[in-house]
């Protein structure tokens, strides 16, 4: 069975008009790579029914795993549960686990079980739950969606459990392997048509640029790099690619250096 994508969806005007800084991506990419998964695409989105809505109905119609994080609060500006079912055509039903986990929570702060912290227990029906440790309030999964508040400290412990608990068979199926080297006064232009001939060359590989401006350390420079995922085989195929991509610039008089 192939590893299926991963996505990443980050809800809240908060990030996006600057009052927040995003912290979920670079979180999210570290919980992946510990148990050798990789985040393949993230898309943010404002406190928009409709546009988050019409966001949810395309990736509920991939087979991607998506981590949700935010807007599942009960208050007018939280939109994620209604919008998740609205794209799938469900009605929003009141789970009783998530009721009795609400009535503990309150029972431990000695707040009162009221109408306002009851919706955090309203998701798409069929839903299940993702279990809180912070607090006890549950995010939910339908389908391979899973949904987790915006706070840092309740939603990357639910995302370890989320991966942990239902996708431990994907862990470390799949290797990244990568060679590179840093190349000097040469522009990008020169090596686009040799990046294109080798990737054609080798079809499980994927070369890369990263141009920078450099520093008081490093001239102008590009990293330049040959990467797969895949199984033990595919550490070769990069090996050969890469051997082939030093012959070229070799051919070429570039200068560069080996990284890795």
């Amino acid at each position: 069975m192939a590893v299926p994508k991963i996505g990443l969806i980050v809800v809240g005007d908060e990030i996006l008009s600057g009052l927040r800084q995003d912290k979920h991506i670079p979180a999210v990419i570290e919980r992946l790579t510990a148990r050798g998964l990789h985040l393949s695409w993230v898309q943010m989105v404002g406190d928009d029914r409709e546009f988050l809505t019409a966001t949810l109905k395309r990736s509920f119609a991939s087979d991607h795993i998506v981590l949700s994080c935010g807007g599942i609060g009960g208050t007018p500006d939280d939109h994620t549960r209604q919008a998740a079912a609205q794209a799938l055509g469900l009605p929003i039903v009141r789970h009783e686990g998530a009721v009795e986990l609400i009535r503990q929570r309150c029972e431990e702060s000695g707040q009162p079980l009221d109408e306002f912290r009851l919706r955090m227990a309203d998701f798409p029906e069929g839903a299940s739950l993702i279990p809180n440790p912070y607090n006890r309030i549950a995010g939910f999964t339908i389908g391979q969606h899973h949904f987790v508040p915006g706070f840092p400290v309740m939603a990357w412990p639910m995302i370890e459990w989320v991966l942990d608990t239902l996708y431990p068979q994907f862990h470390h199926r799949e290797l990244e392997y990568k060679r590179a080297l840093l190349l000097f006064n040469t522009p990008e232009a020169r090596i686009t048509p040799v990046m294109e001939q080798l990737e054609a060359q080798y079809p499980d590989c994927k070369l890369y640029s990263l141009p920078s401006v450099g520093d008081n350390k490093l001239a102008r420079h590009i990293e330049l790099g040959v990467k797969a995922r895949g199984d033990f085989a595919k550490k070769e195929v990069v090996s050969n690619a890469f051997t082939e991509l030093v012959k070229v610039l070799e051919s070429m008089n570039c200068e560069f250096e080996l990284i890795n």
